[in-house]
């Protein structure tokens, strides 16, 4: 997928008479009766602010890779597409067919369940900060002597809640049982770590470490799916085989160099957030784009 210097981006995600139910960070929801249809923006958030502008193409990417993934594990567990082609969408769909194109889906209508299902390959970001001061990630006892970056024995599945607005806040897998039972559990973790190791091992053949992920799952007749979007850069981090070191940050092929830009300027990380810059926007598309081309190819 060639990135388009000159390419808009979709901000606002409007469809001639069917109302929005929710508005994301970055999806569009709408209610099509017995079916949803998921619209990714190209809008791009940053310490849960959403920023002024976005960036061209991001919502397609996020879409793209999505699909590939579903399909790949679909021997795994089912998922909520009925379809991505616009062609197969309901008529009341057609009028906003260009829009639609590439950034859409229809989906099941499931129930979701009030849980992010979390898998951590690697201890990076807030479970490093955790870990430097009590030797734990969510609660999980971690072996001594582990640096920045470091590959964990195992994968291990840090759930968390769902927060509409807001971070997220961690919590621990008898925290999950009380929320869904014991067996739902069980069985989430169970699905998100084969999921992830799955992804980890295809992903590792074409040079990426995927270091962390996140899933969401839901109930359709009576069954258990897997829902929104899943192992794109903005559920995941992503980072080179090549360049891989561990003791340090890596790199991400994610919107990291727009949260590096912003922690270089005079804000709060309040809205409103600051308007990103043409050469950032640049960057950033260029690094969505480029793990596309990588996974996919």
């Amino acid at each position: 997928m060639e990135d388009n210097p000159i390419e808009q981006p979709v901000l606002k995600v409007e469809l001639p008479g069917i109302k929005p139910l929710r508005s994301g960070k970055v999806r569009d929801i709408f209610d099509l009766g017995d079916l949803l249809l998921l619209v990714a923006s190209d809008r791009v958030s940053a310490f849960d602010v959403v920023l002024p502008n976005g960036i061209p193409g991001k919502g397609k990417i996020l879409t793209q890779i999505s699909l590939f993934w579903f399909k790949h594990m679909a021997d795994i567990i089912p998922n909520h597409l009925v379809s991505a082609d616009v062609k197969n969408f309901p008529a009341v769909c057609l009028p906003g067919k260009e829009l639609l194109e590439g950034r859409s889906m229809l989906v099941k209508k499931a129930k979701p369940l009030p849980v992010e299902c979390i898998v951590r390959g690697y201890i990076s970001g807030s479970g490093w900060k955790e870990y430097k001061k009590n030797g734990t990630v969510c609660g999980i006892k971690l072996p001594v002597g582990l640096l920045e970056s470091s590959k964990l024995p195992e994968p291990i599945f840090t759930p968390s809640t769902k927060a509409e607005e807001g971070h997220d806040i961690n919590i621990t897998f008898e925290e999950v049982t009380g929320l869904v039972g014991k067996e739902m559990a069980e069985r989430l973790m169970d699905i998100s770590l084969r999921i992830y190791t799955k992804a980890r091992d295809m992903a590792e053949k074409k040079g990426i470490i995927i270091a962390d992920t996140k899933f969401e799952f839901g109930i359709y007749n009576e069954e258990l799916i897997l829902i929104d979007e899943v192992l794109t850069p903005d559920s995941s981090r992503f980072w080179s085989v090549e360049t891989y070191h561990v003791g340090k940050s890596q790199d991400s092929f994610d919107k990291q160099i727009v949260r590096d830009y912003l922690l270089g300027l005079d804000w709060n990380q309040h809205p409103p957030g600051p308007e990103l810059p043409p050469d950032i926007v640049e960057k950033a598309a260029a690094r969505y784009s480029e793990i596309i081309e990588i996974l996919m190819s």
